[in-house]
């Protein structure tokens, strides 16, 4: 029997989350571990609960996601970018409060690239007059 799954994309700096929703009770797991297990900060895992808790579907799906690239912090911003998408799939109707939330949004920033003749992307070598 075919299961009806849901996938989205999520990205956010150089992190890349690969989301499923699977109807279920609202388990989320993360690289094959759960998301308490995998997050330590509660800001992290509340980031990553935010589009479900805006659509009350918390407890419609099961998430499994398959994340990579950059910190912990990307990775929560993707996981939430890939859920929102995986959402939208499930239900269109949902389009106009997580767009108003901005979740449908993908975050251009990105880590500046360092310049020749700096140190860093923008601090320049100190000045020294004598």
């Amino acid at each position: 029997m075919a299961q009806v799954q849901y996938i989205g994309t999520g990205r956010r700096k150089h992190s890349v989350a690969r989301v499923r929703l699977v109807p279920g009770e609202g388990r989320i797991v993360i690289n094959q571990r759960e998301i308490d297990e995998y997050f330590g900060l509660d800001t992290l895992k509340l980031i990553v609960k935010q589009p479900l808790v805006l659509t009350e579907t918390g407890s419609k799906y099961d998430i499994l996601v398959l994340t990579h690239g950059g910190g912990m912090s990307g990775q929560a911003g993707a996981i939430r970018h890939g859920i929102s998408r995986a959402l939208l799939k499930a239900d269109p109707e949902l389009r106009p409060s997580l767009k108003r939330a901005g979740f449908l949004t993908r975050d251009p920033r990105m880590k500046e690239r360092k310049k020749y003749g700096l140190k860093a992307a923008r601090r320049a070598p100190q000045f020294s007059k004598r």
